[in-house]
């Protein structure tokens, strides 16, 4: 097993590499930029060369998004869910859509994994008193899932209780790391290696000074329809791509999970709202949401703390609508920025039956993006 570290190891980003984006990072640039917000990452990697189910070669994991961090388990935040192309799980939504609330984590894993990991959190909770066993005795997870079934025996169930236990306890803040870690070790998206990407946006102080951060792991998307910055810059490098010997090396197959965070305070509905605007952040980088995409989104506000206190009358604060804008706009751009430093960050893997997923190749991008007059320098 190979944890995060406390402080994710220096590589370069999409900015460092000259990349353009809209709108101004928070100091992190990651959705541990919104206070209280905690990430932590199971990542299983082991084995190589020929399948053997149960055995290996494995490439997989977990991930744990809090967001208000280990208090996450006894104060609920307001939350609302969207479902861009349904073809993809993230349990637990139908009570956030009916409570307007998230509580607890959200996990993220492997396509086979989703129910081992929901457990965990259950047991996790009972483990620690959470809820309290003079409460109520029950919870309704939520545990999304992209398919890593190229690169690891997903069939082998090789995630177990302990490392979705380990992804919530090693959360913290600082740094996140990206790529090839957690849930998204063994992710593929646009046919380069994909994985764990993050971003945020500082708003400034006519528009409430609020931050919104975005955390994806991207595991969608045919390598034509890939761009960067405006440009096409999966038409420009179409070398190597994932699922170039199979019969379906032209289906837009695998699935992107988005969660979301603000401190801006926003309501259940309003969230909702905003989970829908990931959608254009996926658009801008050429996602057309194919019929084989899961690309399901979660948004979650930290502000209103004690909202559901659940014995007595509630004072709630809300961004009027007319005031929201702002707020879009940077949950777009968060997301678009947040997918390209999955890939930017993502290491070429070489996983089951020695398929090998190569890294988007940064020399290659600076030049694509040179040659349309769209390099930072």
């Amino acid at each position: 097993m190979v944890s995060a570290q406390e402080k994710a190891p220096a590589k370069p980003r999409a900015r460092d590499l000259g990349v353009p984006f809209d709108g101004t990072p928070g100091p992190l640039n990651a959705i541990t930029d919104v206070s209280e917000v905690l990430v932590g990452h199971t990542t299983l990697i082991s084995g190589e060369g020929k399948l053997q189910v149960g055995k290996g070669p494995i490439r997989t994991g977990v991930t744990a998004i809090l967001p208000r961090g280990m208090n996450s388990m006894n104060d609920p935040v307001f939350a609302g869910w969207w479902s861009l192309n349904g073809n993809g799980e993230m349990t637990g939504t139908t009570w956030v859509e009916e409570s307007g609330f998230l509580e607890g984590p959200v996990m993220i894993t492997n396509t086979h994994s989703v129910g081992v990991v929901r457990d965990a959190v259950i047991a996790w909770r009972v483990n620690h008193g959470k809820p309290d066993p003079t409460g109520y005795w029950w919870s309704l997870p939520v545990v999304a899932e992209t398919w890593d079934g190229w690169l690891n025996d997903i069939n082998g169930f090789h995630v177990k209780p302990e490392h979705a236990f380990h992804a919530i306890d090693s959360a913290h803040g600082g740094a996140v790391e990206e790529g090839n870690v957690g849930g998204g070790t063994g992710m593929i998206c646009n046919e380069f290696k994909g994985g764990i990407g993050t971003s945020s946006r500082k708003l400034d102080l006519k528009a409430g000074g609020y931050t919104v951060g975005v955390l994806v792991q991207c595991n969608y998307g045919v390598r034509h329809n890939l761009r960067i910055a405006g440009v096409p810059v999966g038409k420009e490098i179409p070398e190597d791509p994932a699922y170039a010997s199979t019969s379906f090396s032209e289906l837009d197959r695998g699935s992107i999970i988005v969660v979301v965070a603000t401190d801006a305070p926003l309501v259940a509905h309003q969230l909702k709202r905003l989970a829908r605007r990931v959608s254009l952040g996926l658009g801008r980088d050429g996602s057309i949401s194919g019929n084989g995409s899961g690309d399901i989104f979660i948004a979650f506000s930290t502000a209103n703390p004690g909202a559901a206190a659940p014995g007595h009358v509630v004072d709630l604060k809300m961004l009027p609508n007319d005031k929201i804008e702002p707020v879009f706009a940077a949950t777009v751009q968060a997301t678009e920025e947040a997918i390209v430093n999955a890939m930017i960050a993502a290491e070429t893997m070489t996983g089951i039956e020695n398929h090998k997923v190569i890294a988007l190749p940064h020399d290659k991008l600076q030049t694509v993006l040179k040659k349309y007059n769209r390099l930072n320098q």
